[in-house]
């Protein structure tokens, strides 16, 4: 009996001991997390491109402006309460992944393509898809070209560390065509490359094809190809060890999905506050912990959604009929008008 209560009392120090091992320290962790450090800090640092209109182009005035701009001021709204608290930092292509791993930025809103490698060897989280695109193919007009299949021994001017470099690779080697690849640092370097001659196409996602072409001497002498080779979705990046701050930065995006599924804007979302919907209610805050779960306060989508407006508000004005790009929603228009852009339930 004796020998039976020593194992009972050996086996549940053991037991002990490995619950204490496998059961997170939450309160070390949430000190130590990336909100923690931003809300410390009082101001959100953020990762974009170096510059591409209708995602991150300063203006005039020297203000960023952009979808991915605009999701930044969100997330610092929702973050520390204020939309004006962010420092934007722009990274090329080959140097924005070093840039988060070494916490120089807080999160990656850099029109970054999500990978298997980057969602892997390179330690990032994707958890939302804030653009659907695909790459294609930019050409003078005058050079006849109808359809990327007739590129056989063109030059290609391309960004190094993008994802075009391997699209590109893998489109020619899947047709069995021939290319000169030639690379540039960044992005104005491959398009001013393009646009004095030095290839004979240049090739991006095709969002970014538009943008450049509106920005060149005479958008009129260029065309992009009806061709697109490639799947790009076009994600928010974290860290990877820090589910918090990924949590937040994937919901937020939801957010603003259920805002504009439920017809909620910039204007009128104090109205809503009165709203019966359950599924408003918990989103502005008016019932449910959905803020405290996520870290924040329970009125974090609402300060969104005043700061930016809803998914829609911010697609039109930086890329759709708003803007001057005027780039159709596609893929990117809400599940319930035959888009892909969907949120989980909010509850």
């Amino acid at each position: 009996m004796e020998g039976n209560t020593v194992k009972v009392r050996i086996y549940s120090a053991a037991l002990a001991a490995l619950t204490m091992a496998i059961t997170p320290n939450w309160g070390s962790a949430h000190e130590s997390s990336t909100l923690a450090k931003v809300r410390a800090r009082g101001e959100l640092i953020c990762g974009v491109g170096t510059g591409l209109a209708g995602f991150a182009l300063p203006d005039s005035d020297g203000n960023w402006q952009g979808l991915d701009t605009d999701y930044c001021r969100a997330l610092a709204a929702a973050a520390i309460g204020d939309a004006r608290k962010v420092k934007f930092v722009p990274l090329t292509a080959k140097d924005r992944f070093a840039a988060i791993q070494a916490g120089q930025v807080d999160v990656l809103a850099r029109t970054t393509t999500w990978t298997l490698s980057r969602d892997t060897a390179n330690g990032l989280d994707f958890r939302a898809v804030d653009f659907y695109d695909g790459q294609g193919f930019l050409v003078r007009a005058d050079s006849g070209l109808t359809s990327a299949a007739e590129l056989d021994g063109a030059s290609i001017c391309l960004t190094q560390g993008s994802t075009a470099e391997l699209n590109t690779s893998d489109y020619f080697r899947a047709k069995g065509m021939k290319y000169k690849p030639v690379t540039f640092a960044t992005s104005s370097e491959t398009v001013k490359a393009y646009e004095s001659g030095r290839c004979d196409s240049y090739s991006n996602d095709s969002s970014a094809l538009y943008g450049e072409r509106r920005r060149m001497a005479e958008p009129d002498k260029h065309v992009v190809l009806p061709e697109i080779v490639s799947r790009e979705p076009l994600a928010i990046g974290v860290l990877q060890g820090d589910s918090q701050w990924s949590d937040l930065t994937a919901w937020l995006h939801f957010a603003l999905l259920i805002a504009e599924d439920n017809g909620i804007t910039r204007d009128n979302v104090e109205t809503y506050l009165t709203s019966e919907n359950p599924e408003i209610r918990r989103l502005l805050g008016v019932e449910g912990n959905v803020g405290e779960l996520l870290g924040v306060n329970k009125d974090w989508a609402l300060r969104a959604i005043r700061a930016v407006g809803n998914y829609g508000e911010m697609y039109d004005r930086n890329l759709g009929s708003g803007s001057p790009l005027k780039i159709p929603r596609g893929l990117n228009a809400l599940w319930s008008k035959g888009g892909l852009q969907y949120a989980p339930p909010l509850r």
